[in-house]
């Protein structure tokens, strides 16, 4: 009985390897300095700080809204971006991106024209209905979803593609109409992309700087963000300033630990 050689793996060439190396120091050193400069000693007074608290609080529910929000507006998005067949879908994908690649202090200066008290929509928010959205909690949320909320689409729209479409077929030849069949099929096939998707939607959400600054403003306990507190910090006490930022990176790594099973389940599967 012959013994099956296994075949060698060849090794990474020489001008490949110099720059990967490159690559990963420069991505993870200016992350080690920031563990390593860390006032640790003082970690748990900064923490304790009331300033640090609310704006903590804050980041957490608004991105949370502004999660809810994305994935009570961004999944049927998805769905009509994957599924349908309607004319301009490449046009509104591409618009649907924009934030992407917008600058977020652009984008809150597009909300401030909409929904501002001069704005297109916001005028008559304020003179019919007494609403003034800008520089409140809720222009928070607002300006977290609206640069947040790509990454669920565009999640959830690859995870609609991907998705066997005869299981959707089989449920309409059964006599289940387009509703239920969504509802019974589709979202049970695509769990794990919209999970996916919105836990990068969170993510975002929670570090959204821009857009935020621009629209809500920076007022402690009202729209002051964990982002936002880091750079007044930065002004003022530079430890506070690092203490906050490592809060904001243990979230991060701890975004990629919950995403790590659906990148790694199978060899090159996208996120």
């Amino acid at each position: 009985m012959g013994t099956v050689r296994r075949r060698r793996e060849p090794g990474v060439p020489l001008p490949l390897l110099v720059p990967a190396v490159l690559a990963v120091a420069f991505l993870v050193l200016p992350l080690a300095g920031l563990v390593l400069r860390a006032p640790w000693g003082e970690l748990g007074p900064q923490l304790a700080g009331p300033a640090v608290g609310q704006a903590l609080r804050l980041s957490l529910v608004s991105a949370t809204a502004a999660t809810a929000l994305s994935l009570v507006l961004g999944v049927p998005l998805a769905w009509v971006l994957a599924r349908s067949q309607a004319r301009g879908r490449s046009v509104l994908r591409a618009l649907v991106t924009v934030p992407l690649v917008l600058p977020p202090v652009v984008g809150g200066v597009a909300l401030f024209l909409v929904l501002g008290r001069q704005g297109i929509v916001g005028r008559w928010l304020d003179q019919a209905l007494d609403v003034t959205i800008p520089f409140t909690t809720t222009a928070v949320v607002i300006a977290e979803t609206f640069v947040a909320m790509p990454f669920l689409v565009i999640s959830v729209e690859g995870a609609l593609r991907a998705a066997d479409a005869r299981f959707e077929d089989a449920a309409a030849t059964l006599g289940a109409d387009r509703w239920t069949t969504f509802r019974r099929v589709t979202l049970p096939l695509v769990a794990p992309g919209i999970a996916a998707g919105a836990v990068l939607c969170w993510a975002r959400a929670l570090g959204e700087f821009g857009a935020t600054i621009t629209f809500a403003g920076n007022f402690p306990g009202t729209t002051q963000t964990m982002p936002l507190a880091v750079y007044l910090a930065l002004q003022q006490d530079p430890d506070a300033a690092i203490v906050l930022s490592l809060v904001l990176l243990a979230v991060s790594v701890a975004t990629l630990l919950l995403l790590r099973d659906r990148w790694l389940s199978r060899p090159g599967a996208a996120a």
